[in-house]
């Protein structure tokens, strides 16, 4: 980040005709310095000048530290027809901004005093030292621009105790000392040239700036004769100096930051407020400027606000009743008390019947935060709530000027029109404020202002799974859920069980848990709006059980086809598990693991053999409930020198034999026999291209005829199982069938599970 480090001598000439000159000091060189000096808010006035009647510029001059800016002149019933722009050197980067225009639809005063003047609604650009101005009439009129034409600058200065714990990262602000020389010069300039319409200069800062030909929109008014120093007063009701009872709210107060809170100097503005009658709308304005401020610098926004329009505007106090910032947080606006019917100065011809809030910032083509809207439906429905009306309502309006509306709605003083009761600036007034979308976001303020809670709805269970559109639980539960209304405008939740409230807790909270009776229940969650207005989410199914699943077909290990080995024998382990209300999965937790849908019944694995294995099954069902199994099965392998021979057999001897060895015959009729007790078996044997067919006889019956031929040498393949409900004793005898030119069989003996 670039910083200046030189002394620059100026000056100013002040609205009174003296003159101030001025020294920028150079920055500190300890940006860790903890906190800054307090200095008072302060206004600068610098001339335009010009030559012809068309034009007024300010070149590039370098200025002391302000933070707001805006144009103003002579005559405040007088129009500037024509477009005021203005670009500012930051204080931090030296860098020279774009071109910006500055707004000049502004609300006009009716009957204004001696020292009221024209002016465009201030600028909030932060802390700046240079600044160039141009203001040019519209395009194609030969109307003189107004006299006493200035750029008003405005320092904010450091006035709260927050503001002096700060950081002292920035430049300290200009010294301005006041100089009654008639003779000193009214501006130093850094740049004579200055631009026009659509012409291109060379900044100080070495970019190339082209310049926007300027536009220019001059709204119809028709002041009424009623007095008033700022905008708008009404035939059919005027406002008081008597201070009125402050009438109880149905909602409770936001909380709102003091006039003490922000840094107000309150002897620029001596004059009593003055009260209406009550409070039937709420108007909703955006400031205008830039939208990246700190938070922690909204109360210097602020202050700069209330400087402006009373040191440069010439009017009592600030326009505005409240204003917001993007963090959400409210400050008092024009004094008198929160909480009483304020006469402000914000609506052009709607400010006897109303109250406003400005959201600081430009919302023209940006949204305003959900932190912002917040705040202003409080506020609204904590004002409207005094006197009893609805925010999502409508009320009726008294005309205190004759014009037009934004939207080309004529309105003619002394009589009534229908108004949102949460309207907008440019509702009632020819210009662009709130901004487009910012306008657009206001049904979503009434929502929020007048309830119920919106867009409700149970999320998910904690300690409950949902299968299909079911909750299945043990019994306790945490019920979570949404909602789109900001918390702030909630005063509490209630979770339903079956229509009957069984907790409630704070309009912060997204949960709560409740334990539910075992059987089949509906749960929902009702919002409590601070309005008292209810909102119900959709109810969802949820049941409670403690029945754990059950095997009615018990985990079985059998034996499988495939390749043998004494490490790995290869295996089926088949199940059935159900529910009474929902099987979630089965889990093998060992010797291997595995998770099983519900329609799951069966797993291939392998075994060791001559080891006992226990095969652990859990089944769990959607509430949590389970139930395990553990069976142990045992695979042993029967060599071929197990068997009871008949016939002609031959011993070979192979390392890819089990056991090294195994038995071959090609005589036809050639038997093994091998007995034992377990509950699945299978035939080992090897394979070949001359391998022949055996008989398979179990228990003395003829269970199946096996053909050995494979066109692959294949040693130790179980070729035949057998599979019975229990374990008993049982007899497997093979026979040789003696095909005609591959006769021989090689057996390599018979595993069985104990």
């Amino acid at each position: 980040m670039k910083r200046r480090a030189w002394l620059t001598l100026g000056a100013v000439v002040l609205g009174g005709g003296g003159l101030v000159t001025y020294a920028v000091a150079s920055p500190s060189h300890d940006p860790g310095a903890i906190g800054r000096a307090k200095r008072p808010v302060k206004v600068y006035d610098l001339a335009l000048k010009g030559t012809t009647g068309g034009k007024r510029e300010l070149p590039r001059t370098d200025t002391g530290q302000f933070s707001m800016l805006g144009v103003s002149w002579t005559g405040a019933a007088k129009r500037l027809g024509g477009t005021a722009q203005v670009r500012t050197r930051s204080l931090e980067t030296g860098e020279w901004s774009a071109w910006q225009n500055l707004e000049l639809d502004v609300d006009p005063p009716e009957k204004p005093g001696s020292g009221v003047r024209g002016a465009s609604e201030p600028l909030w650009v932060g802390p700046s030292d240079g600044v160039q101005a141009q203001v040019v009439r519209k395009n194609g009129t030969t109307a003189a621009l107004p006299r006493g034409l200035e750029v008003n600058l405005v320092d904010p200065g450091v006035v709260t105790a927050a503001e002096t714990r700060q950081s002292g990262t920035r430049s300290e602000p200009a010294a301005f000392v006041a100089d009654g020389s008639p003779d000193a010069p009214s501006d130093t300039p850094t740049d004579s040239a200055a631009p026009g319409d659509g012409t291109t200069t060379q900044p100080t800062d070495g970019q190339t700036t082209t310049s926007p030909a300027p536009t220019d929109t001059i709204p119809t008014v028709t002041p009424t004769d009623s007095g008033s120093v700022s905008p708008s007063t009404s035939p059919s009701a005027s406002a008081s100096a008597t201070v009125p009872t402050a009438p109880p709210s149905t909602v409770p107060e936001p909380p709102i930051v003091s006039r003490a809170g922000w840094g107000a100097d309150e002897s620029i503005s001596p004059e009593a407020p003055e009260y209406n009658a009550d409070v039937k709308a709420v108007f909703v304005h955006h400031t205008d400027g830039a939208n990246d401020y700190s938070c922690a610098d909204s109360a210097s926004v602020v202050r700069s606000i209330y400087a402006y329009h009373v040191q440069v505007s010439g009017w009592k106090d600030i326009g505005y009743n409240f204003l917001v910032d993007k963090c959400g947080t409210l400050f008092e606006g024009r004094k008198g008390g929160v909480d009483l019917p304020v006469f402000g100065a914000h609506t052009y011809g709607w400010n006897r019947e109303s109250t406003a809030v400005a959201v600081l910032g430009d919302y023209t083509t940006t949204s305003a935060t959900n932190a912002a809207l917040a705040s202003i439906a409080r506020l609204a429905a904590w004002k409207l709530g005094q006197y009893g009306a609805d925010p999502a309502g409508t009320t009726q309006l008294t005309a205190g000027a004759t014009q037009k509306s934004y939207f080309g709605t004529s309105f003619t003083a002394g009589s009534t029109y229908t108004f949102q009761r949460i309207s907008s600036h440019r509702d009632g007034y020819n210009t662009e404020c709130p901004g487009g979308s910012l306008y657009d976001q206001l049904p979503t303020i009434r929502a929020w202002a007048a309830g119920p809670v919106q867009n409700l709805k149970v999320t998910t269970l904690g300690g409950a799974t949902l299968s299909g559109s079911t909750y299945y639980t043990k019994g306790a539960v945490t019920v979570n859920w949404t909602a789109t209304t900001p918390s702030s405008l909630i005063k509490s939740f209630q979770v339903l069980v079956d229509g009957k409230t069984v907790a409630t807790t704070a309009g912060t909270a997204t949960s709560a848990a409740a334990t539910l009776p075992l059987g089949s229940h509906t749960v929902a969650v009702r919002a409590v709006h601070q309005s008292g207005r209810t909102a119900t989410s959709a109810s969802v199914s949820v049941v409670a059980e403690t029945t754990a699943p059950t095997f009615p077909t018990t985990p079985k290990l059998s034996l499988r086809t495939g390749t043998v080995s004494t490490s790995s024998v290869p295996v089926t382990l088949g199940w059935k598990a159900t529910d009474d209300k929902a099987l979630r999965y089965v889990k093998l937790l060992a010797p291997t693991t595995g998770t099983f849908g519900p329609t799951v019944t069966a797993f291939n694995s392998t075994a060791k053999s001559g080891t006992a294995t226990t095969w652990s099954m859990r089944a769990y069902d959607y509430a949590g409930n389970y139930r395990t199994y553990s069976p142990a099965y045992t695979p042993l392998i029967l060599q071929e020198s197990a068997a009871t021979k008949s016939g002609s057999w031959s011993t070979r001897s192979s390392t890819s034999y089990l056991g090294g060895k195994s038995y071959s015959s090609g005589s036809k009729g050639a038997a093994l026999t091998w007995t034992f007790t377990g509950r699945s078996a299978v035939w080992v044997v090897s394979r070949a291209t001359t391998s022949g067919q055996a008989y398979v006889y179990v228990d003395g019956t003829k269970a199946a005829t096996v053909d050995l031929k494979s066109a692959t040498t294949q040693y130790r393949q179980a070729v035949w199982t057998k599979t019975w409900s229990g374990s008993a004793k049982h007899t497997v005898k093979v026979v040789v069938v003696g095909t005609s030119g591959r006769p021989t069989v090689t057996t390599d003996g018979l595993v069985y599970i104990k």
